[in-house]
């Protein structure tokens, strides 16, 4: 068995645990929501800050891991939209959502634990570096790509300034626990002050927590999902996440000459399911709601086993 096999099995069986909890009503209504609530807003953030300002970036440079990373999101986002718009004759903005579900790995909730688990805190190091750019990046791709969609769909829009949509981005993103907690992180790493003594102690209870219970969580909210029709669009979509992607991160880490870690927490992160900001992001625009539960439902069942063939494939790889 590999190495990675029994971080592969903790990950996805404590997300299938949350779904079967969620399943048969075991815990109270509403409970579902208060710990993704937690973990959301306190767990993962304080994950983020610890990670940032904890760990040894000596000898990780950003640019390769990152230019790898974002490339692979460029290249997978027009895969799906193409696929979506020729293969399924869905509209620009179905074509929006699909390069969203096809390309947004959920790098919070199940890429943090996961890429601990596998790769150690090193890994989570370079993960770090990925996620302080790729939240505000897909939020900025997002927003763009709507509004030309909409455009291109002759739906009616509001006339808005660029300068008032950016200081609405940016007002968003100011209150974003996570990138609050990424911020704060590195804020303290610039102190040069260590973390340690009380403030440590309750900084690693918080954080130690974040990926047991966003795991947990993940599952229990994944009962809201579930397959709402659009099988083979939704398949087809998954497929492209879960395969397409990290094979494209594969050639492009190769290509940037990535040192051997580096490439393979970037393989491995490409291949992580959607999470729910393809759902999320849909739901927001009034299109592909469907099709996006849907793929993150099939993506995240299926993960299990493609995520572990990647992992296999990279270790192959890269050594």
């Amino acid at each position: 068995m590999p190495p990675f096999a029994e971080a592969i099995l903790y990950v996805f069986l404590l997300i299938a645990f949350g779904y079967a909890v969620a399943l048969f009503g075991l815990l109270r209504e509403g409970t579902a929501e208060g710990v993704a609530d937690f973990v959301f807003k306190i767990g993962v953030p304080v994950l983020l800050f610890r990670t940032i300002a904890t760990a040894d970036f000596e000898g990780i440079s950003p640019w390769p891991l990152w230019a790898t990373y974002f490339c692979t999101i460029t290249l997978t986002w027009m895969l799906s939209h193409q696929m979506v718009r020729r293969a399924f004759d869905r509209d620009v903005r179905g074509g929006v959502v699909a390069g969203v579900g096809g390309s947004f790995s959920n790098l919070a909730l199940l890429g943090l634990p996961f890429i601990d688990g596998v790769y150690g805190h090193r890994g989570l190091a370079m993960l770090s570096l990925i996620l302080s750019i790729h939240l505000p990046l897909m939020m900025v791709a997002t927003i763009v790509l709507f509004r030309w969609a909409a455009r291109a769909d002759g739906m009616a829009l509001r006339t808005e300034r660029p300068r008032d949509v950016a200081i609405d981005f940016l007002r968003q993103l100011s209150r974003n626990p996570l990138v609050i907690g990424i911020l704060a992180g590195g804020a303290y790493r610039l102190t040069g002050l260590p973390l340690d003594g009380l403030a440590g102690r309750l900084v690693g209870a918080l954080a130690g927590v974040a990926g047991p219970l966003a795991l947990f969580s993940l599952g229990m909210g994944l009962r809201d999902f579930g397959l709402r029709g659009h099988l083979f669009a939704g398949s087809a979509l998954a497929g492209i996440k879960l395969v397409a992607m990290p094979a494209i991160a594969l050639v492009l880490a190769w290509a940037f000459a990535l040192p051997p870690l580096s490439a393979k927490v970037a393989v491995a992160s490409a291949s992580l399911p959607a999470g729910v900001n393809a759902w999320l992001i849909a739901r927001q625009f009034n299109t592909g709601f469907r099709l996006a539960s849907t793929s993150v439902t099939l993506g995240t069942a299926a993960g299990v086993v493609t995520t572990g063939f990647w992992l296999f494939v990279a270790q192959a790889a890269f050594g």
